[in-house]
């Protein structure tokens, strides 16, 4: 397994790793039925810097590492991470997040923020607490979730 940058070549394997995820409407806030393009310029968009995670030349998933704001927040991280469903359960989540620390860290960022983690997504959130966040606010019934309804959206965070 190699985590690598993205490069344009990766665009169809990514659209295919997102889209699904994006379309079951479970744990992004993005719009259901975005084109594949969009999904594309969003996940690898000039604010972000995008890998993938490639095992015997096939995409296994894809995160990417921006700051989380500007000017004064610009040294807290930012990241977003998606798994092919079949690789689920191998450690590329575990194994992202690490390669997304160490990054963060040689681009001088001191702490990673998670806006908007969905409390429906329980693997996320074990995984982000056992890898030492916080959940440092809860936004109550901020996001639809196409089954549960109104579910809430947690604010997570940890120092690098």
């Amino acid at each position: 397994m190699m985590i690598r940058p993205a490069t344009p070549d990766d665009a169809a394997a990514i659209a295919a790793l997102i889209l699904p995820e994006i379309a079951a409407g479970e744990t992004y806030a993005l719009p259901r039925d975005i084109s594949a393009a969009a999904a594309v310029a969003y996940w690898c968009g000039p604010d972000r810097q995008t890998f993938v995670v490639e095992d015997q030349g096939r995409l296994l998933g894809s995160y990417y590492l921006r700051a989380n704001q500007a000017g004064g927040g610009d040294h807290v991280a930012n990241a977003g991470y998606m798994v092919e469903p079949a690789a689920r359960g191998r450690g590329i989540a575990r194994a992202m997040a690490s390669d997304s620390f160490d990054r963060a860290r040689a681009a001088g960022f001191t702490a990673m923020q998670f806006n908007f983690v969905v409390s429906s997504n329980a693997g996320a959130v074990a995984l982000w607490q056992a890898l030492g966040f916080a959940i440092v606010g809860r936004l109550p019934g901020a996001f639809r979730h196409p089954t549960l309804e109104a579910v809430d959206a947690l604010v997570m965070f940890r120092t690098l």
